[in-house]
This record gives structure tokens, C-alpha cells and sequence, in this order.
């Protein structure tokens, strides 16, 4: 049971289709500075997301109410 070249042609469909962009990203970073870059963008993330729960909601904002 063989498939031919029918896998290669998938194979450069799919590269067709993503516009030639491989799997792996290489943005030049080693991985201490990715941990780095991601740790700040995840503490930015953090600090906003705290600072619009105290200034917006009541504290319950988002949950079900149970009373019928």
C-alpha cells in the first residue's frame, strides 16, 4: 500500500496554505529571554487585570446568582 507522492503534495499545500511560515518561530531570543519577556508580559498582564477588579466590579461580578 503505497501513497505515491500524494504526502509530498499535502506536504507543500499545507506550506502553501500557511504562506510558506515554518512550525518553529525563531524570533533570536535564547530561552532565558523568552522566560524573561514572557514573565513581564504575564506580571503586566496580572496588574491590569487586578487593578480593573478593584476599580470596576463589587467583588461578585460574574458569578451566578443562586436566589430563584
Amino acid at each position: 500500500m503505497t501513497r505515491g507522492n500524494q504526502r509530498e503534495k499535502d506536504r507543500e499545500r499545507a506550506q502553501a496554505r500557511n504562506g510558506g511560515k515554518d512550525k518553529a518561530k525563531d524570533d533570536g531570543l535564547t530561552p532565558e529571554q523568552r522566560r524573561e519577556r514572557d514573565g513581564k508580559a504575564l506580571q503586566e498582564k496580572e496588574a491590569k487585570k487586578a487593578a480593573q477588579a478593584a476599580a470596576g466590579s463589587g467583588g461578585d461580578a460574574g458569578k451566578k446568582s443562586t436566589k430563584k
